[in-house]
């Protein structure tokens, strides 16, 4: 993990249930190593996991979101905020002048409202936090107005139109230095639970799965979180496309790649769309390697 993330070390149970006593009906002990961990394949054991770290390390007093929707792994996400504080302080000073605060557009923030919520309390970074599905606005301002200085630096914004990602949300006036995204990653419904069965078999509940509709992934999920026509190789092109439209209105916009072969169809798409910088910036956790991809239309080097 990235040396600023204050998770590397692992999770401090004892710590995290005095934040939140309920966390402890869901702890269990690893028979491989007699520690302390959470079933991962309870989705309400990740929620409160997920509450206890917000409780803990982040001040937020109130954090809930409806029974099936996206709870992201706080560590991770929190990753991606880190690596994109890097990227602003790689920028020369002439492009961040001194005083201005940060300013940052979430594109699909979901109900959990997680990447401004953590860019918030790390670097107080304000943000713009967009999504298509009314109930993920509501659930995130309903988080947004329960916690103290969030509402005055997290503003909510409705896209209307579900084939447009920056059209319709960034309004003029507006600049920002960074935009962040975590793409729907499939091509479709079936995609989406052929993911889910796998991540069931990788959590040891092959047994208990009939089928892939059979289990809702523990993470959870509604449509527009979890996939798009053409997938996250689709989305991501739309997405390049439309920031030509704000190519003085963003400093640096970004987006994860969930697949690494994706990245050189859309290094090609970049320099179609005549991007002066690109950068793949690798997120290491534990064994896993994710990645975001970087892009601006400023002379930044």
């Amino acid at each position: 993990m990235h040396i600023n993330n204050r998770h590397k070390q692992g999770y401090n149970f004892r710590a995290l249930i005095k934040a939140n006593p309920e966390l402890s009906r869901f702890i269990i002990i690893n028979k491989y190593n007699n520690e302390e961990t959470i079933d991962f394949s309870n989705p309400l054991a990740v929620k409160s996991l997920n509450l206890s770290l917000l409780k803990s390390e982040y001040n937020i007093t109130f954090w809930d979101i409806p029974a099936g929707y996206l709870c992201p792994p706080v560590p991770g996400r929190v990753d991606y905020i880190h690596h994109l504080n890097d990227l602003l302080k790689t920028t020369p000073r002439n492009l961040r002048p001194k005083g201005v605060p940060v300013k940052v557009l979430d594109i699909g923030t979901g109900a959990s409202c997680i990447y401004p919520i953590l860019g918030q309390r790390e670097y107080d970074w304000d943000f713009v936090a967009s999504d298509i599905d009314p109930i993920s606005i509501k659930v995130a301002k309903q988080i947004i107005s329960s916690n103290k200085t969030l509402d005055k630096k997290i503003k909510c914004r409705l896209q209307k139109n579900s084939l447009q990602i920056f059209n319709g949300i960034i309004e003029a006036g507006d600049f920002f230095q960074l935009t962040l995204c975590n793409p729907p990653f499939h091509s479709s419904l079936a995609e989406a639970s052929e993911g889910t069965t796998r991540k069931w078999k990788n959590l040891n509940k092959t047994k208990s799965v009939s089928t892939p509709q059979s289990k809702t992934l523990n993470f959870g999920g509604q449509k527009a979180e979890l996939w798009c026509p053409g997938g996250e190789l689709a989305f991501i092109g739309n997405m390049i496309k439309e920031s030509k439209n704000y190519h003085k209105q963003v400093l640096w916009f970004t987006c994860l790649v969930s697949k690494k072969d994706h990245i050189s169809k859309i290094k090609l798409y970049l320099k179609k769309a005549q991007a002066d910088q690109i950068k793949v910036i690798n997120m290491a956790q534990g064994q896993k390697i994710s990645r975001f991809i970087a892009w601006s239309f400023y002379k930044v080097s």
